[in-house]
């Protein structure tokens, strides 16, 4: 679960005797990230968010039913044996579906990724981690029960052909202090697609 991976990150900062840190997430790393600063708030100075959403936070029963997200709900023993062998195909839907621009993530990219997931037992651990998101929706919802919105200056990014506007909408739920930003003509893979522009809103953003 997002719960668990988050001590985990904690238990990295203790060994290297890190006390506070500001976080930059994306994707799942939304996820684990806000698991991470629901549980050690006085740890995390500073939250950037990227393009999305929580478990069971805010619109996320009507977005896990969007046809575009149809994989949040692909998984399971039978899912790996059709992937297996043709990671690169199942990869480049995401790629070319989610990005504004299916051109900027270039072969390299993709070969390299698509060689990553085809290791031993990397589709596995990939599909556990969209396998506990309801977990992850019961503990998300368990954190903001008990201890409210997090206080943290949070900037929620997203991508102009993606999440957009709602990212920060989204993590008005469970922040009380967010700044919104998007950027420009991306769709979600914002580092291949405008890292530029989401470089430089997130360093503006952790030196005010």
């Amino acid at each position: 679960t997002k719960k668990n991976q988050a001590l985990d990150i904690a238990g990295i900062l203790d060994h290297l005797k890190i006390d506070k840190a500001d976080l930059v997430t994306h994707d799942i790393g939304n996820m684990v990230g806000y698991a991470l600063v629901a549980q050690y708030r006085d740890r995390i100075t500073r939250w950037v968010v990227i393009d999305a959403p929580l478990p069971g936070i805010g619109d996320w029963d009507n977005i896990i039913r969007l046809p575009l997200l149809w994989h949040f709900n692909f998984r399971g023993p039978d899912m790996e044996r059709l992937v297996a062998g043709r990671e690169r195909i199942y990869l480049d839907r995401f790629w070319n579906e989610l990005s504004g621009d299916p051109k900027k993530i270039d072969e390299a990219t993709r070969a390299h990724y698509a060689a990553l997931y085809a290791r031993p037992h990397a589709m596995h651990d990939a599909f556990e981690q969209f396998a506990a998101f309801s977990q992850d929706a019961t503990d998300n919802k368990e954190f903001l029960a008990k201890g409210g919105k997090v206080a943290m200056p949070v900037l929620a990014v997203g991508a102009e052909k993606s999440f957009g506007a709602a990212q920060a909408d989204d993590l008005r739920f469970v922040a009380s202090n967010v700044t919104a930003g998007i950027v420009p003509g991306s769709g979600h893979w914002i580092m291949e697609e405008n890292p530029d522009a989401t470089v430089k809103l997130i360093l503006d953003f952790l030196a005010k």
